[in-house]
């Protein structure tokens, strides 16, 4: 089920969350990277489904969301508040959560402000140094340049092959020929069309950071062997920040690891889902 709601952040109404919902069980949302859209989760959603209740979302400005209202603040705290505005909106309480790239390290603020009963974050951003968070951002805002470049006949071209897809995405997933060509060709319109792209990279380059630990809740960082976005040496980083979490290397993955090893991920989050 593919939906809309309108919630109230920081106290600006009107801000409005696309997602899907699909399965049953202890509800588990899914929380995006920058410039993609919840169809990332597509290669896992339904194992998970199997097991959870599971909400999937578009942040505002990417995906089907329009960009948030003059108002809200533009903070890291806003994207975790945004999440439990919609959960409470759903009647959701204290969800899992599972996030990559920017989604991890929002999944992990959630962790942090006792707004959710477990993390899974893959590949989270905020563990770079000065010049790991230079090369992220300007490695992301290369790809949202070519993307806006790029005509979309070429784009259905190179996505029906192999090759095609590995010129297109072959900087988030280690093993693009697995991604299907409509799925490409989405995520291509996705990363060309989300309008929050620059101001949400702009935060990000001014050095946004993890501060701190997630106490009293399980917590799991998994990090793709193969991301060329957040290097993995920014696992080593997060384990002595978070001694508590379990780490996980996710083998033969890229930065967005759900096409590379869907039953890994899916394993992973279940397990930390399961400790909670």
């Amino acid at each position: 089920m593919s939906a809309t709601a309108s919630v109230t952040v920081a106290g600006v109404p009107g801000v409005e969350v696309a997602y899907t919902r699909q399965g049953s069980g202890e509800p588990l949302v899914l929380l995006h990277g920058i410039g993609h859209h919840w169809q990332a989760f597509d290669p896992v959603l339904d194992q998970l489904a199997e097991h959870h209740d599971v909400i999937a979302l578009d942040f505002p400005g990417f995906g089907a969301s329009p960009d948030v209202p003059v108002g809200v603040p533009d903070e890291l705290d806003s994207l975790a508040h945004t999440v439990d505005a919609l959960c409470k909106s759903l009647n959701l309480d204290h969800p899992h959560v599972a996030g990559n790239s920017l989604g991890g390290l929002v999944s992990l603020r959630l962790g942090q402000l006792g707004l959710a009963r477990s993390v899974t974050a893959l590949s989270p951003a905020g563990f770079w140094s000065p010049r790991e968070n230079r090369w992220a951002i300007s490695l992301l805002t290369n790809l949202r340049r070519v993307a806006r470049r790029t005509p979309e006949a070429t784009v259905h071209r190179l996505s029906r092959t192999p090759a095609g897809r590995r010129v297109l995405t072959g900087t988030i997933y280690h093993r693009p020929a697995l991604r299907s060509p409509e799925a490409v060709v989405a995520e291509s319109r996705a990363l060309r069309d989300c309008v929050a792209f620059d101001r949400v990279a702009a935060h990000a380059r001014r050095g946004t950071t993890f501060e701190g630990d997630v106490p009293d809740v399980p917590v799991t960082i998994a990090w793709g062997t193969h991301d060329r976005i957040l290097l993995p040496v920014q696992a080593a980083r997060a384990h002595l920040q978070l001694p508590q979490a379990r780490m996980i290397p996710l083998l033969n993955a890229g930065h967005v690891p759900m096409n590379d090893a869907p039953d890994l991920v899916t394993r992973t989050i279940l397990q930390t889902t399961a400790k909670s």
